[in-house]
């Protein structure tokens, strides 16, 4: 079964693409089904190696799993049309107890405010804290921090678990700091990663909400940085420079009741201003 390109419904909102320019992840609790996720433990017991790659070979993971209607539809937003399948798939396998890795960003990593790819993570055990989930750090897949020093860290304060029920799939930008987390429990955690790509220019055609406000009137939304404005801008397909000081993306609880200056033209409710 040869993958390739695929289509599907988009299924993320602004709010929740926001979100992702900023965190740099987005997890998806439970959403391939039981049956799925026994198949898959199963497999991966036959096919303990690091690349196994037969598995996209069938087709009741492809449609699951690569295709999960809720992954692959968020997949769908953050890549747009006709995103490309992956071509290779890693398994991380782990036998429980067992130390924490160094904090990483994977080989090939670049920090900038393009998206052609996401990296994908598939719990079909789930992983509780205990099982040494992957840790992530919001926010760094746009640091320049990739000093060896992070190898050193025990622990970093804004870390996240991803620690989630069976079924669970993680979507994350390829260049976010990340490790397994160490683990207690007894047993075998799997955790399949893979990717996808982008094929075709960014534009704003995800869930739109045409009366969204990107000014963030009356304290609406959190602290949104410079840069993850650039990449939010960047997937709408705006030509969007930072002009500073107190224009978009400054934050300013209940200042902005028209379009806030330097705000993208594509995303002005007046359009002609």
């Amino acid at each position: 079964m040869a993958l390739g390109i695929y289509d599907c419904k988009p299924t993320l909102t602004d709010k929740q693409m926001m979100d992702f320019c900023r965190n740099g992840y987005l997890v998806l609790e439970g959403v391939v089904s039981d049956e799925v996720n026994r198949r898959t433990v199963e497999f991966m017991k036959d096919h303990d190696v690091e690349e196994p790659v037969e598995i996209l070979e069938e087709e009741w993971f492809v449609d699951a799993v690569i295709k999960n209607p809720e992954g692959a539809g968020a997949v769908r937003s953050l890549l747009g049309r006709d995103f490309r399948l992956p071509l290779v798939m890693s398994s991380h396998r782990i036998q429980c107890p067992g130390p924490a890795q160094p904090w990483h960003p994977d080989a090939g990593s670049i920090s900038a405010p393009r998206l052609d790819y996401l990296q994908v993570f598939y719990y079909p055990s789930g992983a509780t804290r205990e099982m040494g989930p992957t840790e992530l750090i919001p926010g760094s897949h746009l640091s320049q921090a990739r000093n060896a020093f992070l190898g050193r860290l025990r622990s970093l304060k804004p870390a996240v678990s991803t620690a989630s029920p069976p079924g669970s799939i993680i979507i994350t930008v390829y260049s976010i700091i990340h490790r397994r987390s160490p683990s207690t429990a007894t047993g075998v955690r799997d955790n399949l990663k893979y990717n996808y790509w982008r094929t075709t220019p960014p534009q704003r055609d995800w869930v739109v909400d045409p009366d969204f406000n990107f000014s963030w009137h009356k304290n609406v939304l959190p602290p949104f940085s410079v840069s993850a404005a650039r990449m939010f801008a960047w997937l709408c397909g705006e030509d969007w420079e930072h002009i500073g000081g107190q224009a978009w993306p400054c934050f300013m609880a209940g200042v902005y009741d028209f379009d806030q200056i330097g705000l993208p033209k594509g995303l002005r409710r007046n359009r002609e201003g």
